[in-house]
């Protein structure tokens, strides 16, 4: 029988059908002290990965740049250009930066160190030359290669790779010092554990890591309100308020893996945040297979979930939106000035409406629409939902309602960076079915935010679009989202795009 890996054991499936202990909801506000600290973690930080991935770009271009400087110098900028030479050039410069990466260059404990690294920062360097030399030998070209040209290459490149170490050394700890670079986690869970966790991060030299206060259920005599150093700042349900007002990058649970039950019922309230969750294995009699973990320096971690859409691939992402917005918006300008002056013509009021709708992380952003109703009957909050033959809609309203015309405006919020071109529609902050408000018909609701709301998403193009006159209907689109969420890419993302103004076609819940 296949041994199943322990590290693994929380999927989500798991955490999303755990039946939760009653009365383990306990939503509120956080307390001023926790509020004060969450405000001082508004703004966004770079993030370290980003940081070591663009430096690997520039050292590629330094190290190309200054081979085909050197090979300038000596041959003349006029003369003819040997193919062999400037290929020769890239295939190195690009063998260094693969190298540098293998050995661990780019990590951040080996930047913020560069003397330190010299050795190996020479060694790689050397190396790429040895394989360059081998290969040209091989293919029986070395004599067409002048050692004059590529000794003084490599000088110049060791000293400009170097000398650039040396700047982004002192940059990373300027950062690190000011906050502006750093990864920032809290601690889940309080007592003895979370102060053995918290010293041997500390004690990491070299780690990103700031630690930003800890969260726990149990009173002040089963946890201390203050442990090595960090203050209790609220139970585990006011911390995804935190979360939502501080820009918080990872949580760690510093619980024992034994107590299943307990780590679960944590889970279930934390899996809607879009964080990175961490168990912490530092004090944990079981041990498992060292590619189970991941490190902070050398405190071990499982992996619980990953931040979606993180990092290079939310580079990608904001890319392909500013990209697709742009051609959208003139593509379709015709038909937004058509529409525009069609609701003047229509109707008394503003052509645009402006709605008030929940985004990523919880936040409250304005989504722009065409107006399709009547001003002075409009519902910003969305209490009252639209039907078939609502007399509130106007007669353009109607038409471009059911054409989703009146959602041509959001391609410029997406554009901006409030929404995404694709991914879970933003609902209205007071949406209701049936009274309730859609987090409570549907457990997990908030987890639809883990990522930016779309102008288009995978639950539309599957037919969940329209009123949500149902409980099933807004906990299919919400199984819908999730689904999205945790299957992106951008061939996701393209072929829902792509199908999007076929799926519009089929006009029948849409009123």
């Amino acid at each position: 029988m296949n041994e199943i890996d322990p590290a693994r054991r929380f999927s989500i499936d798991a955490v999303r059908n755990y039946d939760a202990p009653a009365g383990s909801e306990n939503p509120g506000g956080i307390n001023d002290v926790a509020r004060q600290v969450a405000s001082q973690y508004r703004r966004d930080t770079m993030s370290p990965i980003m940081v070591s991935g663009v430096l690997r770009m520039v050292e590629f271009a330094l190290l190309f740049l200054s081979g085909l400087g050197v090979y300038f110098y000596y041959v003349g900028f006029f003369n003819y250009l040997a193919w062999q030479y400037p290929l020769a050039i890239a295939a190195t410069s690009f063998l260094a930066v693969v190298l540098l990466d293998v050995t661990d260059c780019y990590q951040i404990a080996a930047l913020m160190r560069p003397l330190a690294n010299f050795g190996r920062v020479l060694l790689v360097w050397a190396g790429s030359f040895a394989l360059m030399a081998l290969t040209a030998f091989a293919i029986k070209t070395s004599g067409d290669y002048s050692r004059l040209l590529f000794g003084t290459w490599f000088v110049a490149g060791l000293l400009l790779v170097s000398g650039l170490r040396l700047v982004m050394s002192r940059l990373i700890r300027r950062w690190a010092r000011d906050g502006r670079m750093e990864r920032r986690a809290l601690i889940v869970g309080g007592g003895k554990a979370a102060e053995q966790l918290i010293r041997s991060v500390e004690k990491q030299p070299y780690n990103d890591i700031r630690i930003c206060g800890i969260f726990d259920d149990r009173n002040d005599k089963r946890s201390p309100p203050i442990v090595a150093g960090y203050p209790k700042l609220g139970t585990i349900s006011e911390l995804i308020e935190f979360a939502r007002i501080a820009r918080i990058d990872m949580l760690i649970v510093s619980l024992p893996l034994t107590a299943e039950s307990r780590v679960l019922q944590l889970l279930k309230k934390l899996w809607v945040l879009p964080v990175d969750i961490r168990l912490s294995a530092h004090s944990n009699a079981l041990q498992f297979r060292p590619r189970a973990y991941s490190y902070i320096g050398s405190v071990p971690m499982l992996d619980i979930f990953d931040k979606p859409i993180n990092d290079w691939d939310s580079v990608a992402k904001r890319a392909f939106d500013i990209v697709f917005s742009l051609i959208g918006i003139i593509v379709f300008s015709p038909v937004m000035l058509a529409t525009a002056i069609a609701i003047k013509l229509d109707s008394k009021g503003p052509v645009l409406f402006k709605q008030k709708r929940h985004g990523f992380n919880n936040e409250i952003i304005e989504v722009y629409k065409f107006r399709s109703m009547f001003t002075d009957r409009s519902d910003p909050t969305a209490k009252q939902t639209v039907t078939k033959n609502d007399p509130r809609v106007t007669r353009v309203g109607r038409f471009i309602r059911k054409t989703s015309i009146d959602e041509l405006p959001q391609f410029f919020n997406s554009l901006l960076g409030s929404l995404s071109l694709v991914g879970p529609r933003p609902h209205a902050i007071a949406a209701q079915s049936h009274n309730l408000l859609y987090n409570e018909v549907v457990d997990g609701y908030f987890a639809r935010h883990k990522v930016k709301p779309g102008v288009t998403g995978w639950a539309q193009i599957n037919g969940w679009r329209g009123e949500m006159d149902t409980n099933e209907k807004i906990r299919m689109r919400t199984e819908y989202d999730l689904y999205y969420i945790e299957n992106w890419s951008m061939l996701f993302d393209l072929r829902i795009l792509f199908l999007t103004p076929i799926r519009l076609l089929n006009t029948e819940n849409a009123y």
